[in-house]
């Protein structure tokens, strides 16, 4: 152990140099008393005091090795003392988490599942609308202009007025041709089951009015057309509406059409023709156990996604 800047020698190295003094002290002794020139006790201070720096030396390095060797076998120790006390304090650390972390309550004997174990279903796993099981489509066409002039003249179609427009949904931004192909998407819509009767489509044309004096009477633009509409579409429905088929898988679809005789289409005589337009909207009108009776939608029908318009259409 090194103080200031000298330094202060070992017990042992000490211990030589009290004997040394002993030794030079006897040999002064003996050298200023009486006494044989040459003795046993002289010549042993002489040899001692000759060899004294071989001996310090080689005790001094005998020490120095020892501390060296003492030094480097407690670094590994003290190196290890750290680790040693870091795994002791994350093994106690460990033990106080586990001590202080309560156990999993399970579930109670109601059997209700605990909220770990819980799952409601999101709204993109909610499932898709199912269609009502329509497989069975009556496409009737009316002659005339549309269902916006009838509800003008409310007196002139009383049915379709009073009784026709209040039970079914109205469409009235829907052309002829629209009411034509929903009426034959709604029938494919949803294939039926098997071993089920495969879905049809009724069209039912009214009859033009006659040639000549007899046809004055339901000519087009005039109020006899509408009348003959309203009285066609009053006994067709109460003939479709009390079928079976209707009450438990039937839709109606109404619309206006421009309906002529042949030789005023240029047609073969004793044919008739049913021409449907897409402008004006003509109106469609959806009549059904599964249609909301006295609704009015101002959707537009979407003909690359006709499921869509069903889905939105009937409940």
């Amino acid at each position: 152990m090194r103080k200031g800047t000298g330094r202060v020698p070992s017990a042992r190295v000490s211990a030589l140099l009290a004997a040394l003094m002993l030794g030079i002290g006897a040999a002064v002794g003996a050298a200023v008393g009486p006494g044989p020139e040459s003795s046993l006790a002289g010549s042993s201070a002489g040899a001692l005091a000759q060899r004294l720096p071989l001996l310090l030396a080689a005790i001094e390095a005998r020490d120095r090795a020892a501390s060296n060797s003492t030094t480097a076998s407690s670094a590994p120790a003290a190196a290890e003392a750290p680790a040693a006390e870091a795994a002791l304090l994350r093994h106690r650390k460990a033990r106080t988490v586990a001590s202080s972390t309560p156990a999993a309550t399970p579930a109670s004997s109601s059997g209700t599942p605990s909220e770990s174990t819980s799952s409601s279903p999101s709204s993109s796993e909610a499932p898709t609308k199912k269609l009502p099981p329509v497989t069975t489509v009556w496409l009737i066409q009316l002659s005339g202009a549309s269902f916006s002039a009838a509800l003008a003249q409310p007196s002139g179609a009383p049915y379709i007025d009073g009784q026709a427009i209040p039970g079914g949904t109205l469409l009235s931004g829907w052309s002829a041709l629209e009411g034509s192909a929903f009426a034959n998407d709604a029938a494919l819509a949803e294939p039926p089951p098997a071993g089920a009767a495969p879905p049809l489509l009724h069209s039912i044309v009214q009859p033009p009015c006659p040639e000549g004096a007899a046809g004055a009477a339901c000519a087009p633009e005039t109020p006899g057309q509408l009348q003959a509409a309203d009285q066609f579409l009053k006994e067709t429905l109460a003939t479709i509406t009390t079928t079976p088929a209707y009450r438990e898988h039937g839709l109606v679809v109404v619309t206006f059409a421009s309906v002529a005789l042949a030789t005023q289409a240029g047609l073969a005589a004793g044919t008739s023709s049913a021409t449907l337009t897409a402008e004006p909207p003509a109106g469609v009108l959806l009549l059904s156990p599964f249609a909301r009776a006295g609704a009015r939608s101002a959707n537009a029908f979407a003909p690359t996604s006709p499921r869509r318009s069903l889905e939105a259409l009937l409940r």
